[in-house]
């Protein structure tokens, strides 16, 4: 190799070393004041809030990180990282809830991520929920899949001493309210450990009033919470299901047939007589009494107002579609109120025309 060609190639080199080096110590750099993220409309004075999700790679962090203008660079971030790690450092980048400036080196990112402890983040589960319907909602809040939670309300069951021995799942016993947790600690187990806490705080002292066994009062409870949509209905449903249940006479409970089947009826796709006749323990059309267990998670109206089921020689009730109710006495009744009730679907239809 001639000198001159020599000289060049360590030109090269340096001039190659030197760039690296101009890019390394740009990419580390805060942004600069006079860097705008577009997207995001955000100035360096003011504070951008990003979330972290469990399990997702330092890959699709950074690039998160970038676009939301925190860093300049995410192949940096990953540099900077994998350093660490050959370094002997360890540490992961946490899920949570994080803020960051526009004036922050990429240093005090990573260790920001790596050492903060997660904000706390809310979910509200509501009163009438099943457990199928929880694990949909955890698995869009990107909690973990609703296969995992779902598989966790099955092997929890000796998880506290009060639980009936003779239960499948936990259905009716996660207490239907709004918590708190970290995103990094948000696991089917730790989630189930919340709501067993709450319903052991809230419901559990009530149940020392009734005669029913837990089992029962929570299945009951789930039936009226179902039924119900009006606070002053629900101690007058629950007499109506009481008043059926001395009498022998089967509760023939919509929301029964509709858990069985994992179907959810509306004023256009009602119930068919194929699906009400469809064998199972849960349809109270076909079996008496008491399903062999919840059907949802009751709230704390309806469990009290199922302590406290209100007197009354109503046998029947109709839904209006409207969150009331048309109660009956008899069948004959009973049967007039479905037909009022279809009279003024057909009406309304018809003024929507």
């Amino acid at each position: 190799m001639t000198k001159k060609k020599t000289n060049l190639l360590l030109l090269g080199t340096v001039l190659a070393i030197f760039g690296a080096g101009a890019w390394w110590l740009w990419a580390i750099a805060a942004p600069s004041s006079d860097f705008t993220n577009q997207s995001l409309n955000h100035s360096l004075n003011q504070r951008v809030k990003l979330e972290i999700n469990k399990g997702e790679s330092t890959q699709t962090i950074a690039s998160k990180l970038e676009s939301a203008g925190i860093i300049r660079s995410g192949l940096a971030l990953r540099i900077w990282v994998k350093y660490q790690e050959i370094k002997g450092d360890r540490s992961s980048l946490k899920a949570g809830t994080f803020e960051f400036t526009g004036n922050q080196s990429l240093a005090a990112v990573v260790e920001q991520i790596q050492t903060q402890v997660p904000q706390e983040i809310v979910f509200t589960v509501p009163e009438g929920w099943s457990i199928a319907q929880m694990a949909e909602y955890f698995e869009q809040k990107g909690f973990f899949t609703a296969t995992d939670f779902i598989k966790a309300t099955k092997t929890n069951l000796d998880r506290k001493p009060w639980l009936p021995v003779e239960i499948v799942s936990l259905e009716g016993f996660l207490f239907p309210d709004t918590y708190q947790i970290s995103l990094d600690l948000a696991t089917p187990d730790a989630v189930i450990e919340l709501m067993l806490n709450r319903f052991e705080e809230v419901a559990l002292p009530l149940a020392k009033s009734t005669d029913l066994s837990l089992q029962e009062w929570v299945t009951f409870a789930s039936m009226v919470e179902k039924e119900a949509v009006l606070d002053q209905e629900r101690a007058l449903i629950a007499g109506v299901f009481w008043l059926r249940l001395r009498r022998g006479m089967r509760l023939e409970s919509d929301p029964t047939v509709e858990y069985a089947l994992n179907i959810k009826q509306t004023i256009d796709q009602p119930l068919t007589l194929k699906q009400v006749r469809t064998p199972s323990p849960y349809n109270t059309y076909l079996n008496t009494g008491l399903p062999p267990g919840a059907i949802a998670s009751p709230g704390l109206k309806s469990l009290k107002a199922s302590l406290n089921p209100q007197e009354t020689d109503y046998l029947f009730f109709m839904a209006r579609y409207d969150g009331s109710h048309i109660f009956s006495r008899t069948f004959e009744e009973h049967q007039a109120a479905i037909e009022t009730v279809s009279q003024d679907l057909k009406n309304k239809s018809k003024t929507n025309e």
